[in-house]
């Protein structure tokens, strides 16, 4: 209690520091502009001892308004409004003139009339200087937020007759923690970092961590929790070969169609079907009120406009002044945090320059506090359902490391916004249970271009006997893998010189470039030729060396691809070769952890799979990942804390492994019994597994409350997501 007192004063304090600090500023400028007000004697005097009579009349005015114009408010209650309003102004010149005499050795001067517009413009601009300092004050947000729930319970009284309904039947908040990992939550809370969540951990929710599929990203986690299916997403990005596009989750038009294609999947709209809201997603859960979502953002009509929620936020100025100011500072803490490490030399780092620091002042801060105030407007509204995605740590994570001192700022300030939900709950119509989630974690490691000197790109293409960038050829591993090209290629036009073979998609010289895609430390590689997915024969006998040179890269751990005689294999280093109905937990897939043969063997029936799927390598010791991309916190494929997501839910819900089954009757090994000891499980002894169960669960959750809160069959099919207005050319 004492330390928040004197925090208290502090900021008090400062606030005035700064509110004097910018009235002498503003009348040394209104000094230099205006011929009739001075601060100086006639003779002349230095700059400094001119900004010392700014300071002292500007303490003065500000002083003499602070103590007098109370009381002269107070006697004139009786004066007509119109004179009054006149008044103001005269008032306000008089008290300028007042403090002007007040300087030591009268060096202030002003006519009449000018000390009242130099009054008036002080005034104007000392108030909005409390004002900004105040919006950036939680404490003052706050109470903002009371007095507007205030206003609008009165609003619903009248129209509803106060909202008995919701008051019996307590809605959901689903916050989603875009990037947040289990263990990094646990230390974060261990650690005094989120001392909300902490406190929530200790007392009112419990925790469960869930395994994420393969493709450990938001587009695939994020579609099955809030759809029910994540089914033919295999990657971040993806080439398909029937339509010719590239499919990137966080592009509108493929939102549109992943959208579309989970519908379909499962005759259901989406989790936020009834009085549902959704905000920052990338899909719309089937919820009528849409703000920031991706997946309608190509709408027509002003309220299905993804630009809606920032309209709404921005109208209100204090909303803009808090989140402009934030927002500066954040690209300034970008800048000074980017100089540090390249001044200290950290290893591993990435380029942090360019429109950057302005991208994630707009993570961390306007997509942050546009969410959030989204989200506390809904509870205010008494929505039953709403979902939204907090993506500050994701992008932070990416470019400083999941467990760098930049990310754990963010947590800290996420923990912070936390806290202002909850305390906006207790202002709602209806009760709230709040649910905190995660859609994948994050791996820290070197990019694969920095640890090997050359792109997993320059890599395919030098195992094709593709021209490569210099660097790559001067690469070791891209030397060594032209070579063996080269050999391989001589070695297979010899034995088809000698057999007479005639097939296209075995000719080496046939055929375009190979496609290849990154996401995170997964990456896939296409031949847009050939039709259909490419044989393992069909590859080598294209490419004799690629598969080998990929296979036994010491920054790859294992492939997947279609063999025309044992069906998809699994590829590892030293010519290991697994058939995929064979696959287990072990041999090439040991490291990467319980689950990683199901999850393989999940992705691999997937229409849309790659011809090659190209999983990094991973260190179980220290937890390292080679990203495909320019990213040293890493996400979407197999190995260490990215695939380790969480569900924090109140106690008031069922516990979310209570039932729990496998997806399909093909997937039954998704929900194999597992060693529970210290998550919190209890005795079910199951671990919950992909992020359609997750979906399940957050469903059983909402018809908890009394009768069925999304309709587990529609009356009619849904209207389908239009489709995307144009192709993502290859």
């Amino acid at each position: 209690m004492a330390d928040g007192r004197w925090r208290r004063a502090g900021s008090a304090l400062l606030s005035v520091i700064v509110v004097w600090a910018v009235s002498t500023l503003t009348m040394l400028v209104l000094a230099g502009l205006l011929p009739d007000f001075q601060l100086q004697s006639a003779d002349g005097e230095s700059i400094t001892r001119t900004a010392l009579t700014a300071a002292w009349g500007a303490g003065a005015f500000g002083l003499l308004s602070a103590l007098v114009w109370p009381l002269v408010v107070r006697a004139l209650l009786l004066v007509p409004a119109l004179v009054l309003g006149l008044l103001v102004f005269f008032l306000n010149g008089s008290l300028l003139l007042i403090a002007l005499r007040l300087i030591p050795d009268g060096r202030g001067d002003a006519a009449p009339e000018t000390a009242v517009v130099v009054a008036a413009v002080m005034s104007a601009v000392a108030s909005a200087t409390s004002t900004a300092l105040a919006v950036r004050d939680d404490n003052a947000y706050r109470r903002r937020l009371s007095r507007l729930a205030s206003r609008r319970r009165r609003r619903a009284g009248k129209a509803a007759g106060g909202g008995a309904d919701g008051a019996c039947c307590p809605g959901m908040i689903f916050l989603q923690l875009d990037g947040v990992g289990h263990e990094v939550l646990l230390r974060a809370a261990k650690d005094g970092v989120m001392p909300t969540v902490a406190e929530w951990i200790d007392g009112t929710h419990r925790l469960t961590p869930w395994r994420t599929d393969w493709s450990s990203q938001t587009g695939a986690s994020q579609l099955g929790i809030l759809h029910g299916s994540n089914h033919d997403v295999p990657a971040f990005r993806w080439y398909e070969k029937d339509t010719g596009r590239i499919m990137v989750s966080n592009r509108p038009a493929s939102a549109v169609e992943l959208q579309r294609r989970a519908v379909a999947h499962t005759g259901d709209a989406g989790l936020l079907t009834v009085d549902g809201a959704s905000r920052g997603n990338l899909f719309s859960g089937g919820a009528e009120q849409v703000a920031l979502v991706l997946s309608v953002s190509t709408r027509r009509g002003r309220a299905n406009r993804s630009r809606a929620g920032y309209f709404a936020y921005f109208s209100d100025p204090a909303n803009a002044v808090r989140t402009a100011l934030s927002f500066g500072a954040e690209v300034c803490r970008e800048i000074r945090q980017s100089t540090r490490a390249r001044l200290r030399g950290d290893t591993p780092r990435v380029g942090r320059g360019g429109l950057y620091p302005f991208i994630r002042a707009f993570a961390t801060v306007v997509e942050r506090d546009v969410v959030v105030a989204a989200v506390i407007g809904d509870m205010l509204a008494g929505r039953t359902a709403v979902y939204a995605d907090l993506v500050a740590y994701d992008e932070v994570a990416h470019h400083s490391g999941p467990h760098s001192r930049d990310a754990v700022q963010v947590l800290e300030s996420l923990d912070r916004s936390l806290a202002l939900i909850a305390k906006a709950a207790e202002h709602a119509p209806r009760g709230y249970r709040i649910v905190l989630l995660s859609d994948h974690g994050q791996s820290p490691g070197e990019t694969f271009d920095g640890a090997y000197g050359l792109s997993l790109k320059d890599l395919v293409r030098a195992g094709c006997g593709l021209p490569v960038s210099r660097r790559a050829e001067r690469s070791k591993c891209g030397a060594e893998a032209r070579d063996a090209a080269g050999d391989a290629l001589r070695s297979a036009l010899h034995r088809r010189l000698e057999d007479g073979e005639s097939d296209p998609a075995a000719d080496p010289a046939a055929g375009s470039d190979p496609i290849v895609l990154a996401s995170g430390n997964l990456a896939l590689i296409s031949f847009p030729d050939v039709p259909g997915r490419l044989s393992r024969e069909q590859i080598e006998a294209r490419h004799p060396a690629l598969l080998s040179t990929l296979a036994n890269h010491p920054g790859i751990g294992f492939l997947l691809v279609r063999s025309e005689e044992h069906g998809s294999v699994v590829l590892g280093a030293g010519g290991v070769e697994v058939p995929i109905a064979e696959l287990t937990d072990d041999g090439p897939l040991a490291v990467f952890g319980e689950g990683a043969a199901a999850a393989v063997r999940r992705t691999d029936s997937f229409p849309h799979v790659a011809d090659i799927m190209v999983n990094s390598m991973y260190d179980p010791e220290t937890g390292r990942v080679h990203a495909f991309e320019e990213q040293i916190g890493s996400h979407g494929g197999l190995g260490g804390e990215q695939s380790q997501a969480f569900l924090l839910s109140p106690m008031e819900v069922s516990d979310p492994l209570t039932g729990i089954d496998g997806i399909d009757g093909t997937d039954l090994d998704r929900a194999a019994a597992v060693s529970d000891a210290g998550h919190g499980h209890g005795a079910y002894g199951t671990e919950l597994v992909g992020a359609e169960q997750v979906h399940r669960v957050l469903r059983r959750w909402l018809r908890e409350c009394e009768g069925p809160q999304v309709p587990i069959a529609p009356a009619s099919a849904p209207t389908p997501a239009p489709a995307p207005d144009a192709a993502d050319p290859a």
